[in-house]
């Protein structure tokens, strides 16, 4: 890696990008060497009895504050301190066979490690997989690891992104759960961020400031320089990390956070050249997927990323389940069920139309030549519980009936599936927003939080606002911790045996199919709740779905071919002005 600390049979080289100073030293175990510049803003230095373990970090005259290695592999003391030289070689893997899996196999079941089991660590989240190899998910993908301030943290506010949040363990102890996941089948994704860095303990203003444009911002500030001069060295500051979670840890997939906000008026897009160097890096022969997020709907994207989150899928089903019309929510209000059938049959809901929660500009691309399993559906994920003021899951806000149905919705379609922890048992506990930053700015999180919420209906009053969890209590992740006896009691028993019996169906019958690829056939609007969704599969065989998503009948009229492979309520395969019972759905498949 040609950034940060590599061990050598020497000592230790230490390299640092620092164009923005003129002179730089490292400070290895308390003595002070003075780095040697080299051309375009490098600096470098081999320190002979440097060694696997040493503390480093970086100084610069005239700069008081010692700062950490923007490419350390490890943070033991967190971002305001030393970092430690870490031996890649150290761990010994044991499962070398492991290629990985192909993408059409996979259910993506998401996980915070730190809220994941009462322990919160790597090495007491391996000890879980067996029971997800049970439930019937076939790859983990764990929010971001990159180290930020403090311990209590969902990821995305990382400023290390090469070292791993060291309140969960070891960077050994994360290759054991990785190895761990791969022994029981299982791949595992990790979810990365190129977008920003968190607000406290990035030190790269300081000696580094073409790291950042004012060309363009973000909702994080200055967006990250990766079309203007010296973009080069950021460019492949984040090729190298994406590179180094796949090949130095042995992750099948990286999912980029909401790469919308990576502004780029470049040749070759970023994303272009990030997709390109994976695939030509990564060693022959393994299944490595990539995964983005993106608000704008970029189809053109899915040419060379595997799949997209459909925001589209998720929004649509949500306002039917639970009837709530209040942000993004009131784009999907007026026709949720005929666009759910459009996100189900083609991908994309919105693919140019004018989207009134962005005051009217177009969003999206078409997507309908695009295979189903380009799209990852969801019912539930961190974003859409952990951003809600009390985050609640979809069990405290809907109908049991109602995210069943839906819930067979997304297990069943040959779109890629995912579930958020304990969705498969209806966890009782919320999945709530914390951070753990210094004080100062700590206040202004939990300040802003609450105001952010104060053009909501339900938290208008200072009274109501102060209801909502203060992200910088410790009780605040302490009460996001699953709860796992919970799936002992007959309710959350019952759900948990629901989501197996449909992960075995679509293992079953799904995806075998989906190996020859699936397409979208066709949808149609059967009343305002109800709608009928096809399928077509490489092998010529047909997928159906009839489903009325709503809390009343409906009167409908259809045909559709094949045998009923499943069902909640009775849904027949012919009606003629037959009457559906409210959250009912049923399968079809035609060999």
């Amino acid at each position: 890696m040609p950034f940060g600390a590599e061990l050598r049979d020497d000592g230790v080289a230490f390299r640092l990008w620092a164009p923005s100073r003129e002179r730089a030293s490292v400070i290895v175990d308390g003595a002070e060497h003075m780095l040697e510049p080299r051309a375009a803003g490098w600096f470098e230095r081999t320190v002979r009895d440097a060694r696997a373990g040493s503390r480093y970090g970086f100084a610069f005259p005239g700069f008081g504050v010692h700062v950490p290695d923007p490419a350390a592999r490890f943070a033991p003391g967190g971002v305001h301190a030393p970092s430690e030289v870490v031996d890649p070689c150290a761990y010994v893997w044991r499962e070398t066979a492991w290629l990985g899996r192909p993408w059409h196999e996979t259910v993506l079941y998401e996980l915070h490690v730190g809220t994941f089991t009462p322990e919160g660590t790597y090495a007491a989240a391996a000890e879980r997989l067996d029971d997800l190899v049970r439930l019937g998910v076939t790859a983990v993908e764990l929010m971001p690891l990159a180290q930020p301030a403090g311990t209590r943290n969902w990821g995305y506010d990382g400023v290390l992104p090469f070292a791993p949040q060291h309140a969960y363990g070891t960077p050994g102890d994360l290759k054991a759960f990785v190895e761990a996941a791969h022994a029981r089948g299982l791949s595992v994704f990790l979810d990365v961020v190129y977008n920003h860095f968190g607000p406290e303990g990035n030190y790269l203003h300081a000696f580094a400031e073409p790291f950042f444009t004012e060309r363009h911002h973000t909702p994080w500030g200055a967006a990250l320089n990766v079309d203007g001069e010296h973009a080069g060295v950021v460019r492949e500051f984040f090729v190298q990390n994406a590179l180094y979670w796949l090949r130095e840890y042995r992750f099948d997939g990286l999912r980029l956070d909401a790469v919308h906000e990576i502004r780029d008026d470049s040749r070759r897009p970023f994303l272009d050249e990030l997709a390109a160097r994976v695939r030509a890096d990564v060693e022959p022969g393994r299944h490595v997927h990539l995964v983005l997020e993106n608000d704008a709907n970029d189809a053109r994207r899915l040419a060379v990323y595997d799949a997209q989150w459909n925001d589209d899928a998720h929004h649509a089903l949500h306002v039917l389940v639970t009837r709530e019309r209040d942000g993004y929510y009131r784009d999907y209000a007026d026709e949720p069920a005929r666009l759910l059938g459009r996100a189900l049959a083609e991908g994309f809901a919105y693919q140019g139309e004018p989207s009134a929660h962005r005051g009217g500009a177009p969003r999206g691309e078409p997507s309908a030549s695009l295979p189903a399993t380009a799209f990852v559906d969801f019912l539930q994920n961190h974003d859409q519980i952990g951003n809600r003021a009390l985050g609640e899951r979809i069990a405290a806000l809907a109908p049991d009936d109602a995210v069943r149905a839906a819930t067979a919705v997304v297990l069943l379609a040959p779109a890629i599936p995912l579930l958020f922890m304990g969705e498969e048992w209806a966890a009782s506990t919320p999945f709530l927003f914390f951070s753990d930053f210094g004080e100062e700015l700590g206040q202004a999180v939990t300040e802003g939080r609450r105001r952010e919420f104060a053009a909501w209906a339900s938290f208008a009053g200072p009274t109501a606002r102060e209801r909502i969890p203060d992200p910088q209590d410790p009780a605040t992740m302490r009460a996001s911790v699953l709860r796992w006896d919970e799936r002992a009691q007959p309710s959350h028993a019952a759900v948990l045996a629901f989501h197996e019996e449909l992960l075995a169906l679509r293992g079953g019958l799904i995806v075998p199919r989906l190996a020859h690829g699936a397409h979208g056939d066709g949808y149609q609007l059967l009343a305002k709740t109800a709608l009928r969704v096809k399928w077509r599969f490489g092998d010529g065989s047909r997928l159906g779905l009839i489903a009325n998503l709503g809390p009343e009948p409906a009167t409908v009229s259809y045909a559709i071919g094949g045998v009923r492979v499943f069902a909640l309520g009775d849904v027949p395969a012919h009606a003629d002005a037959t009457a559906l019972a409210p959250w009912s759905a049923g399968w079809f498949l035609e060999s």
